[in-house]
């Protein structure tokens, strides 16, 4: 098996050196990751003819300075091509939970993403503990079983991408695995004044997130960073990934890109929707 591996939290980041270890016995492992911290990137990509570095740093591992979507990209465009094209792209394993709205700003579950939009299977994985000291060993010991049964007899439906939060417990205290629903909630106060000292505490600096080399702000500019609380939206049961994240379970929820609400599709049919253009 060919396996690609990424992240969002860089490339030094412990959980995708956990990532490569439970991985390894599986196959190739190839790794593109980010240079700097790619939190909240979502599926972006890096256009624009920007000039974008790459670091061959291992005979099989390279950094890219783009998001983890680019990394994909790049992975299967530049290095795992022909007859290397991966089998599966594996992304995490994520610093801080995945679970519920948050999985649509993810870079772990974007990099999933980009894989299924190339026919390839995507699997996100995190652990619900911002500590770059995170404890890896529940993951360690579940994710290889998850992953056989995901790989098994597996539908070679275009547009899967899978979801799996770990929560922030020891191994004996995981209370078991469950196949979630998608949780519903939005974030509240979100932008605040820049401080770094909030990044800190969650063991991040500045350096890793390539901040250092952001410009100066300009004469009148002010400063600001996006954090806030997050809120239950309704619509929510106890089968939903966060809430089960919650209470000790790990949440997996299967994903496809072909999002289309067919629905209100209908709904839009009926109300002669495609009749305007003959008034």
């Amino acid at each position: 098996m060919k396996i690609l591996i990424t992240n969002d939290d860089g490339y030094k980041a412990r959980g995708l050196e956990a990532l490569i270890e439970i991985m390894r016995p599986f196959g190739e492992i190839t790794v593109v990751a980010p240079k700097y911290h790619q939190s909240g990137m979502s599926m972006a990509i890096s256009l624009g003819f920007k000039r974008i570095a790459v670091k061959q740093i291992a005979p099989d591992r390279w950094y890219l300075d783009g998001t983890p979507a680019s990394c994909v990209k790049f992975g299967i465009d530049n290095i795992l091509v022909g007859d290397r094209r991966p089998d599966v792209v594996v992304c995490g394993i994520n610093h801080g939970s995945n679970a519920a709205t948050a999985s649509l700003y993810s870079g772990t579950l974007g990099a999933a993403q980009e894989a299924a939009v190339n026919g390839i299977i995507g699997i996100g994985v995190s652990l619900d503990d911002f500590s770059p000291q995170g404890d890896f060993s529940a993951v360690k010991a579940l994710f290889p079983d998850i992953f056989r049964k995901i790989m098994t007899d597996h539908p070679r439906r275009r547009g899967l991408y899978y979801n799996i939060n770990f929560p922030k417990a020891s191994l004996d205290d995981v209370k078991g695995i469950k196949v979630a629903g998608l949780g519903r909630i939005h974030w509240e106060e979100e932008y605040q004044a820049f401080d770094p000292e909030i990044y800190r505490k969650r063991g991040i600096y500045l350096e890793d997130m390539g901040i250092f080399n952001q410009e100066e702000p300009e004469e009148g500019e002010e400063l600001y960073m996006m954090t806030g609380y997050a809120v239950e939206n309704p619509g929510n049961d106890d089968g939903c990934d966060h809430r089960l994240l919650k209470d000790g379970y790990v949440a997996i929820v299967a994903h496809n890109i072909y999002n289309q609400d067919r629905e209100e599709s209908e709904r839009l049919k009926a109300l002669q929707m495609e009749e305007l253009h003959r008034k």
